[in-house]
């Protein structure tokens, strides 16, 4: 049984297509001999389109490209070729900052959501991941619904029951899409200004925004990667020592890939002495605290928390935010500034603070790195929707806890003024009961079970600088209410709780109003963009 849906091309497309991508079959393959411009379009086209990479590239892209000096090349095959060249500059140069100096964009497909948190986990990589905000999910890939059959499950006691139930969701999903969609275009009326195309986009985001919790955490996605030898060197030798099936096997298929294109700079990843002993390494210590955290602390019941929890700061983080501020422009040491700092006054303290923050006309006005020298921690207990969008933040440390029915749900309330609530609750029964069948078979797969509307538990760490960036992005009108929510509380707790009142002050464009359409603004601008494109 394959786990994965081939796409089918006709003999004139592969014959364009493989000058450009390492494999035409697969779900993981690279993208080769184009520039750089064209790949970071496809991977932007990517995040919100349905199709595949290779089927966008020949439907939207392939006609404004100049394609005909590129005939004789084959990126499916050479791979010989390609080591050798790579070997003797490899030999001559080599230490692991030669492997900065290579990147390879990297197309990842029907991958799991729970996969692509791990495909997502490195910060020094850029992501694009496909959106289920543009992008209904009951279309189907092969005839199937999109969703990850793991084989293991499959051929176990349980397959039969986990395509039945997963089909289930899926059309569960459907049918309260269509409910909210209805329920919107008729309780929100369309702007005199706002032509069609507007609105139906915007009611349908918001209408798939709010169904979107249904969707098991095994709903596939695509997602683009662009990242250095050395970056897809760490990610491999992590994804082979996962306890997760699907991550070890999506690893192998990377690794094929990619060698095609770096070669020896992924040399390593299954050399016995090396990338085998340093993926045993990280799987032996994954073993060794599951089972000592699981003695300790398996049977404690988890009390009842808030959303989002500030559980650690700098309570004298703003003396050290303004000492940090002045020491570029002095002549002193840290330890002087400090001094001279904590005998200043409030105002003259908010007059250096203005002076470095400076008249942030628009968001992406940041002030320096002074502002990454004081640290929060957040415990948080959100739905894995939010969650999903939140991990993307690479400038943190973050952590989560396996995702399970364990902490209950979250029902939009525009699912229940449509009328969708009964149906909503259904599908997370269904989901919590699936899980529990699996979980003693299979511990890791269990969670391809969970619906996205479930809670999980992360905590996450970052310093003010980053702060500004998340939570501006994150409380943004365009963005979903599940994360609008977690960056509104995060803001409010810096504020009063740590008591950094200037550091939430800098923060001038924290979005606090609900919009009745988180993406119309979004949606004029780019219709906006077309029109005068088409002019």
């Amino acid at each position: 049984m394959s786990v994965y849906v081939p796409e089918e091309f006709t003999d004139a497309e592969s014959d364009i297509l493989r000058r450009y991508f390492t494999n035409l079959d697969l779900p993981v393959f690279a993208l080769v001999n184009l520039p750089e411009v064209v790949k970071g379009a496809l991977f932007a086209r990517y995040s919100r389109s349905p199709r595949s990479l290779r089927r966008l590239f020949l439907d939207e892209f392939v006609n404004d490209l100049e394609i005909a000096g590129d005939q004789a090349v084959d990126a499916t095959v050479g791979v010989d070729r390609a080591e050798t060249l790579y070997e003797k500059v490899f030999v001559e140069y080599g230490d692991d900052s030669v492997a900065q100096l290579g990147g390879v964009h990297l197309a990842c497909e029907q991958a799991s959501n729970i996969l692509t948190k791990i495909l997502e986990w490195g910060r020094l990589m850029s992501y694009l991941e496909q959106s289920t905000r543009y992008i209904a999910y009951d279309d189907r890939l092969g005839g199937r619904y999109r969703y990850y059959r793991d084989p293991d499950i499959l051929e176990g006691r349980f397959g039969t029951r986990y395509v039945g139930d997963m089909d289930r969701m899926f059309d569960s999903y459907s049918q309260l899409a269509e409910l909210v969609t209805d329920h919107v275009r008729a309780t929100v009326v369309k702007g005199p200004k706002d032509s069609d195309f507007v609105y139906r986009q915007a009611t349908r985001a918001k209408a798939l925004d709010a169904v979107r919790g249904l969707l098991p955490a095994s709903s596939l996605s695509n997602v683009g990667i662009y990242g250095s030898g050395q970056g897809y060197e760490q990610l491999l030798l992590r994804m082979r020592a996962h306890p997760l099936p699907e991550a070890r096997y999506y690893a192998d298929m990377m690794l094929v890939e990619l060698r095609k294109v770096i070669p020896s700079f992924l040399r390593r990843v299954d050399v016995p002495e090396r990338g085998v002993k340093w993926s045993d390494y990280l799987s032996t210590n994954t073993a060794a605290m599951t089972d000592i955290v699981d003695s300790i602390m398996g049977d404690v019941i988890a009390t009842d928390v808030d959303e989002v929890t500030l559980i650690d700061f700098d309570p004298d983080g703003e003396n050290k935010l303004v000492a940090a501020a002045c020491y570029q422009y002095s002549h002193l040491p840290e330890s002087q500034i400090r001094l001279k700092v904590e005998a200043m006054s409030v105002a003259d303290k908010t007059d250096i603070l203005n002076a470095y923050i400076g008249n942030r006309d628009n968001r992406r006005h940041r002030p320096g790195r002074a502002f990454e020298s004081i640290d929060y921690r957040f415990d948080v207990l959100s739905d894995y929707g939010a969650f999903r969008d939140m991990q993307r933040h690479r400038l943190l440390t973050i952590e989560w806890q396996p995702l399970t029915p364990y902490h209950g749900y979250s029902r939009p309330e525009l699912v229940d003024a449509a009328g969708g609530a009964e149906m909503f609750d259904e599908v997370m029964a269904r989901s919590s009961s699936l899980y529990d069948a699996l979980a003693a078979d299979h511990p890791y797969q269990a969670s391809y079970a969970v619906s996205m509307a479930y809670r999980i538990r992360y905590v996450m760490q970052f310093n003010a600088r980053e702060a500004m960036h998340m939570l501006e992005l994150r409380s943004g009108p365009q963005g979903h209410p599940s994360y609008r929510r977690v960056a509104l509380e995060m803001h409010k707790q810096i504020s009063e709780k740590a008591g950094h009142h200037a550091v939430a002050a800098a923060m001038s464009h924290m979005t606090t109003e609900v919009p009745e359409l988180e993406r119309l603004e979004s949606e004029r601008r780019a219709e906006s963009k077309r029109s005068a494109k088409d002019q």
